[in-house]
């Protein structure tokens, strides 16, 4: 997984970038009708329910566009809200607060309703040792900010990025020349290339299981589209000698049972890409 140095670079990049995108050389709504030595109180009000997401992100916001801002937090990160509810004031420079206001319910919207999903789906596991995973079906551009509501929601990041981890789906197999092949080149690779990188392997059935399984430093098997019956069959085979997650078109309704063939973990891509944002307003006072 990358550093947390690697993280904070991407979330500043992701600010600065939308920044630059929304304001271009300048508010001029804002610089046409409000002095820029006006002050001013705005608070983030709920008008949905569900887990909030985004209150720390939406400080990053804040100072980067003005240090001068402050923050009175009522509601953190993780945490259920309500319609009505205030999650935080914001005060300072009117015009500070209006340039940074649609970052901050963009990203905010965005990754509540992210955490809200994947809530959800980590309630569902509970009692079982299975734990959500997220993928790189993400937005472009934003990866970080709905990776990060991921696990203020409860859930765990699969791998940020290409770079982070070793997986080796259908595809690389396949042009790979073959399981074994694939992996005898990747661990290769990595030895020439002095890279420490986990590799997960996809199967796709019984008898890439049992392929992959021939072959030594594989740390997690990804059984893709596996029924129940085959995924306890899968588990039972593997045991302890790596980690195995379940995928493919898996749901509120299906998690459980699967989570109770005996997976380590359950990957969903909809966490991040069928989400509909949470109603949030920043409101002056």
């Amino acid at each position: 997984m990358i550093s947390e140095a690697q993280f904070k670079h991407e979330l500043d990049l992701i600010i600065s970038n939308a920044i630059r995108e929304d304001v271009g050389d300048g508010d001029h709504s804002s610089l046409a009708c409000i002095p820029s030595d006006a002050v001013g109180k705005a608070k983030l009000l709920v008008k949905d329910e569900g887990i909030i997401a985004g209150v720390e992100f939406a400080k990053m916001v804040f100072a980067y566009v003005d240090a001068d801002m402050k923050v009175e937090t009522l509601i953190q990160d993780g945490e259920r809200v309500k319609y009505g509810d205030i999650v935080f004031y914001v005060e300072g420079r009117s015009q500070s607060i209006l340039k940074a206001e649609r970052l901050v319910l963009n990203a905010m919207q965005r990754m509540s309703s992210i955490a809200t999903k994947t809530h959800v789906y980590a309630d569902l596991l509970k009692g079982t040792d299975a734990k959500v995973l997220d993928t790189r079906k993400t937005t472009p551009g934003i990866r970080a900010i709905e990776k990060w509501a991921v696990k203020i929601g409860g859930g765990e990041n699969h791998r940020f990025a290409l770079y982070d981890m070793i997986m080796l789906k259908d595809n690389h197999i396949d042009f790979a020349g073959g399981i074994t092949k694939a992996i005898a080149k990747t661990q290769q690779y990595l030895k020439e290339t002095n890279r420490d990188l986990k590799i997960i392997v996809e199967a796709r059935d019984m008898n890439e299981v049992r392929e992959i399984l021939q072959s030594e430093g594989v740390f997690r098997i990804l059984l893709d589209n596996f029924d129940y019956d085959t995924t306890r069959e899968a588990v039972a085979l593997i045991g302890s000698k790596c980690l195995t997650e379940s995928s493919g078109n898996i749901n509120e309704k299906t998690i459980r049972q699967y989570a109770e063939c005996g997976v380590n973990y359950i990957s969903s891509g909809a966490l991040t890409h069928s989400v509909y944002n949470m109603d949030l307003s920043l409101k002056a006072m």
